[in-house]
């Protein structure tokens, strides 16, 4: 074969299709009933999907609760460190990240928030993993950022709260070291264990939310399928192949490939919630796609 013909990078495509399961997020939450809150959406949302990750874990045999728990001592306390904080930050992200668009507005919160993943991305791996961003991933963060910024952002300029933009890159930076801490906990654990673990450790971090908030609508025929389907395919089977994912790119690319998920969300807003595409929304598209396939297409 040529050795100049592009070939598809596996690991790269899990994590596109686990993003664009994310991006129906924002759909099944405008389909949710009205009183279903932000943050009682995202505390339901990783407590269901981390006890669907924890029994298909157990039902497959994938939780080793020995191998490196009961490794030397070095080797268990990392692996305690990282899992309980990649927790920590899965929590926090959905804390700062709903909290950034409540007070930014969605339309300059998402932007931030999802924008500043990539770029926090490349920065932590690089720091805590050494893993130093390339060229390709540059290219492909440019472009696929300025796709998303012509997708999402709003027709008008608009007073923004400065409080909710630093609690949106915050957001950003969350993500991405959950991110970097998952991939030690990948290093032992099967995708489908691991992410049930970390998933488990934020769910408890989120428990007290869910003391305050209105949980009425969960109960309703509406709001259960909004939950089964924001636990089920949004954190269960999304995060179970953003894991598997996870396990052969760096932490750069992972998080710039995450950017699927504003592109999936706002095709869906077209075809299912009747929305506008602008000019400028199908010019962001474009560079958006163009800025996806730069990482997921290689050359061999």
């Amino acid at each position: 074969m040529d050795e100049e013909k592009r070939i598809v990078g596996g690991g790269a495509v899990y994590i596109l299709l686990g993003a664009m399961l994310w991006g129906t997020t924002g759909t099944t939450q405008a389909l949710a009933p009205a009183e279903a809150g932000p943050l009682a959406v995202g505390a339901v949302r990783q407590g269901v999907g981390g006890l669907v990750l924890l029994l298909v874990a157990v039902g497959q045999g994938h939780l080793d609760w020995r191998g490196g728990w009961t490794a030397a001592k070095g080797a268990s306390r990392a692996l305690w460190r990282d899992t309980i904080l990649a927790g920590v930050m899965m929590a926090a992200y959905q804390v700062l990240f709903f909290s950034g668009v409540a007070l930014a507005g969605v339309a300059v919160g998402t932007i931030v928030g999802i924008g500043s993943v990539p770029i926090a991305g490349g920065v932590v791996g690089w720091l805590i993993r050494g893993e130093r961003p390339d060229g390709r991933w540059l290219v492909a963060t440019v472009l696929a950022l300025a796709g998303c910024g012509l997708l999402a952002a709003p027709a008008e300029a608009e007073v923004v709260n400065g409080w909710g933009l630093l609690l949106a890159v915050g957001a950003g930076v969350a993500y991405a070291l959950y991110a970097v801490f998952s991939k030690g906990v990948l290093a032992v654990h099967t995708p489908d264990g691991g992410m049930a673990l970390v998933f488990l450790v934020g769910g408890l971090f989120l428990a007290p939310l869910l003391l305050v908030v209105d949980l009425g609508w969960v109960l309703t025929l509406s709001g259960a399928v909004v939950v089964v389907h924001l636990g089920v395919v949004t954190v269960a089977l999304a995060y179970g192949l953003f894991a598997r994912g996870l396990r052969s790119v760096t932490v750069a690319t992972a998080m710039t490939l995450t950017l699927a998920e504003p592109l999936t969300a706002g095709l869906l807003g077209v075809f299912l919630l009747g929305e506008r595409l602008t000019g400028r929304g199908l010019v962001g598209i474009g560079l958006l796609i163009s800025g996806l396939m730069v990482l997921v297409v290689k050359r061999r």
